[in-house]
């Protein structure tokens, strides 16, 4: 189903960009993997441990053949934050991309983070700094649930444990210029933007993964009031799209969320 509407988005979407060829290559070798069950992949001339291709492969999409994370610089070192890096797909882009980036890798997850510096490592990006914390409001730890690959959340089912956090705003207002700020941290972006409202004076770039939850409160127009009060433009698109919304409440074959957005935020 997924490979079907990745090839009916438009006129030769599918085979317009050689990035968009891997992926229909790589949902045919990977597309049929179980859930949950971790293979080697090799792409983009690299190899990464994956556990879980399915969201590998969304990931690949998002990141290699949208490049929703690619942005314009003039800095020869630009400064990034990737909170939420996952497996490394997004660092291997912006190193790629900014060879030269200086790059603070974020990720929650104990098991998910031990591979994410084995990823980079293996594959000549040994300067990215990796923080195995999650992003948060405080430094006083945060319990989270796991589910094995990029879906740790807060607000997850199953059982939680306590890690370790770090407050993103004491970090933005040490550093002086972000040329990029990604977040993805799986429904703890409302409160985090919140407490870093005055601090984003001086990031450049940032993308933001917005998660809804029906047992929480829709702050959508919260993030985007702090945004356009710290001078950003911004684009937003649907991550998981569904037919009749005034019907259709929640995602097919995720009971979890009723909305994921992505919010990309620029300056003029």
């Amino acid at each position: 189903m997924f490979v079907l509407k990745y090839i009916l988005k438009g006129p030769y979407h599918a085979f317009r960009t050689p990035e968009s060829r891997e992926l229909l290559k790589l949902f045919r070798k990977y597309g049929d993997v179980k859930r949950y069950e971790a293979r080697e992949v090799t792409f983009q001339g690299m190899t990464f441990q994956v556990p879980d291709c399915m969201s590998f492969l969304f990931q690949f999409q998002e990141i290699f053949v949208e490049q929703f994370y690619k942005f314009n610089t003039n800095s020869a070192k630009p400064v990034i934050l990737d909170c939420g890096a996952n497996i490394g797909s997004s660092c291997a882009f912006f190193k790629r991309e900014y060879p030269n980036a200086q790059i603070t890798a974020f990720e929650a997850d104990a098991k998910i983070a031990k591979i994410l510096q084995s990823n980079l490592s293996k594959n000549g990006f040994s300067d990215v700094e990796v923080i195995n914390k999650a992003v948060w409001i405080d430094d006083e730890g945060i319990e989270f649930a796991s589910e094995g690959s990029d879906g740790a959340s807060i607000y997850g089912e199953g059982e939680k444990v306590k890690v370790a956090s770090f407050r993103l705003k004491d970090v933005l207002d040490k550093t002086p210029s972000v040329d990029m700020l990604k977040m993805d941290i799986e429904g703890a972006e409302t409160a985090v933007l919140k407490d870093c409202a005055n601090s984003l004076k001086q990031v450049k770039n940032i993308f933001i993964e917005y998660h809804a939850f029906p047992e929480q409160a829709q702050e959508l127009g919260e993030i985007l009031n702090i945004l356009a009060k710290n001078g950003f433009r911004y684009f937003i698109n649907s991550a998981q799209d569904r037919s009749k919304p005034l019907v259709n409440h929640r995602y097919k074959g995720n009971d979890l969320m009723d909305l994921q957005l992505n919010i990309f935020g620029y300056r003029p």
